[in-house]
């Protein structure tokens, strides 16, 4: 008799009108810009609301970059920083997530792929809790930090200033606050007990996935 183990997949999706994807980095060594990118959009799974166990794909418009000045905007848009017409999409897709015992936050390691090159980084999250929303909706919320180095990204455009230094940092932090909106289970994977496998004949090893 086969033994299978039941695996519960729980979706959701982002609430476009309460996230944020945001970042700033510093300009002629004094002050920050700060910018946004209005075009994103997630799949996200989790087992039941354990989110330590959340699976990402996040996709992010590269053209959709935002900083409040339209000039700048198409300079960043231009082959000296996102070549948007090259490269149309950023990129997350998580990995390992863990828990700092210390602050109760979290640590989400995944890969940060832009202008074709994937690297892996660490970012931090605060996890904000599960409500209901007055529409009986279960949300839950996050706060996401990090900081890179844009230059690992091919980003390293700058222009040299007469007292010395740079005019645009190279280091960005990242900024996002992000809702989510839980869709319900999606559906149950069906898995094969390795104990039940080594059992049968290679040939009738099958897996039988049905969706709800």
């Amino acid at each position: 008799m086969e033994t299978r183990k039941i695996t519960t997949r729980t979706k959701w999706s982002v609430d476009q009108a309460h996230s944020e994807i945001a970042f700033r980095v510093r300009h002629l060594r004094i002050t920050h810009v700060r910018g946004l990118f209005r075009n994103f959009d997630a799949c996200i799974y989790t087992r039941g609301n354990d989110f330590t166990t959340a699976e990402i794909d996040l996709w992010i418009d590269a053209a959709s970059i935002n900083t409040g000045d339209e000039k700048r905007d198409a300079h960043l848009k231009s082959p000296d920083f996102f070549d948007v017409l090259n490269h149309k999409q950023i990129s997350f897709t998580s990995g390992n997530i863990g828990k700092d015992v210390l602050e109760g936050n979290h640590e989400l390691w995944g890969e940060l792929t832009m202008m074709g090159i994937t690297k892996n980084v660490k970012l931090n999250v605060e996890f904000g809790g599960i409500v209901m929303d007055p529409w009986g909706n279960e949300k839950a919320g996050f706060a996401v930090t990090g900081k890179i180095n844009r230059s690992d990204w091919g980003l390293i455009w700058n222009t040299a200033m007469e007292a010395g230094g740079i005019m645009v940092g190279e280091e960005v932090t990242i900024m996002c606050d992000i809702e989510l909106t839980n869709l319900g289970q999606t559906d149950l994977q069906m898995e094969l007990d390795p104990a039940a496998l080594m059992k049968m004949p290679a040939v009738s090893v099958s897996m039988n996935i049905s969706q709800q």
